[in-house]
């Protein structure tokens, strides 16, 4: 039902209602995968003060549940071509509620960073499935706005845990507050299995059946296209048949080098904001302005997006994030506002040009694989975010500046921009006007 629902929808170029809840419950997740994978920054000075846990252990812990991100991308992400994105999507939920509750009740660092792993194999899982799901209901003209509403939910949610471990975590300590948040998404589940609808080509195979038998034929005939297509070992060939190779090889290499920078400063800005000359409650404020910069950018991007080649608007943005980044190494000799400032910027440039590779893999994969082409991207690009807190964590230990630590980071994240713009060249460009 929800399925005929969607379909009547299809193609409309008004929003309805039932594509606005749609986009808005994914949004919501996106909020809660925000709160899950930052939560861990924000609690790393009090958990690293009671544990005794140097910084090259807690890099360690960051990328313990980015390693786990990356295998539910690549492992659990393209099941919902099969299965369908509804399931997956309510099954990794589970995964991140449970393992953030768990984490709550650690007793060692290790059982901490295990739990993470399960938290990021919950997060990897449903990134790919929501933005699909956020890609196929929402109108064909206003698709990348709808991306960039969906992908604006994980810095707002950021932005939410930051303020709410500000005064949780005094107050009932760093444990607590992970329970808390564990519990947040469990209450989410039930919401998301009452109303969250099914993919519009899901499950594939019953999908074509169905429509069979309603004698649409025109329908059936992609269905059952999209049933065929259904078949294979894990679908990655159909990544790389009809030309598609050379974008997807360029799309992974250029999600690879963004997740590192991404993770990297994600994972570390309070760190380098008193490395670089802040206090520590500035230092705080700089991480939440930073998240705060992501919210805004992810809406620009998607706004852009309708009117300018992705890839253009991804390496723009990258550009502009590794200026900010080299002038944030100094922000201890500027006014407070100029500090902060920055740290707002990059949030916006970095987390504003990454939202962009999710619309750009909407537009180079057709439906009958988008799934399993964002998740594969995603997939290959976790590799960077797990190496990028370490590598962070290593340079940071060595007591290099700051400023040559984030030159060292802006490199690869111009490389990334220019390798964006090569693989969105052969996208038509949006129609302006509109």
């Amino acid at each position: 039902m929800q399925q005929n629902q969607a379909a009547n929808h299809v193609g409309h170029e008004a929003w309805t209602s039932h594509q606005i809840l749609v986009v808005m419950l994914c949004c919501v997740i996106n909020m809660l995968d925000g709160m899950d994978v930052l939560i861990v920054s924000f609690v790393a000075p009090a958990l690293s003060e009671e544990w005794q846990v140097d910084f090259e252990t807690l890099g360690v812990v960051f990328s313990a549940g980015l390693a786990g991100m990356m295998v539910g991308s690549i492992v659990l992400a393209p099941l919902a071509d099969f299965v369908g994105r509804r399931p997956i999507i309510l099954a990794g939920i589970v995964l991140i509620s449970v393992g953030t509750i768990a984490c709550g009740i650690a007793e060692s660092v290790t059982s901490f960073a295990l739990y993470r792993v399960v938290v990021g194999c919950g997060i990897g899982a449903i990134i790919a499935s929501v933005a699909a799901l956020v890609a196929e209901y929402a109108p064909p003209t206003r698709r990348t706005t709808a991306i960039g509403i969906f992908q604006s939910g994980y810095p707002l949610g950021a932005v939410l845990t930051g303020f709410i471990c500000i005064w949780s975590i005094p107050r009932f300590g760093w444990q607590p507050t992970l329970i808390g948040a564990g519990v947040a998404s469990t209450i989410l589940i039930p919401v998301l299995w009452w109303l969250l609808p099914e993919s519009i080509g899901g499950p594939l195979k019953k999908t074509a059946e169905n429509t069979r038998g309603e004698g649409a034929s025109q329908s059936v005939s992609e269905a059952e296209q999209a049933a065929q297509s259904a078949h294979g070992s894990w679908r990655l060939a159909k990544l790389f048949v009809d030309g598609m190779w050379r974008n997807t090889v360029l799309l992974w290499f250029a999600t690879l080098l963004a997740y590192g920078v991404l993770y990297f400063v994600t994972s570390w800005i309070p760190k380098l904001a008193i490395e670089a000359g802040l206090n520590p409650t500035d230092a705080l404020l700089a991480g939440t302005l930073f998240n705060l910069g992501g919210f805004f950018g992810g809406l620009m991007m998607g706004r852009f997006a309708e009117r300018r080649r992705v890839g253009h608007l991804i390496a723009a943005f990258f550009v502009v994030s590794s200026i900010a980044m080299a002038l944030f190494g100094g922000a201890g000799q500027y006014a407070l506002a100029v500090a902060l400032g920055l740290a707002f910027i990059i949030g916006t440039s970095l987390q504003g040009g990454f939202t962009g590779f999710y619309s750009l893999g909407a537009l180079l994969y057709s439906d009958q694989v988008r799934s399993s082409g964002i998740g594969w991207a995603v997939g290959i690009g976790r590799a960077g975010s797990v190496g990028g807190p370490l590598v962070g964590g290593y340079l940071l230990a060595q007591g290099l500046p700051i400023w040559i630590v984030m030159l060292c980071f802006a490199a690869p994240l111009l490389i990334s921009g220019w390798i964006s713009m090569i693989a969105g060249r052969n996208i038509a460009p949006p129609m302006k006007g509109r």
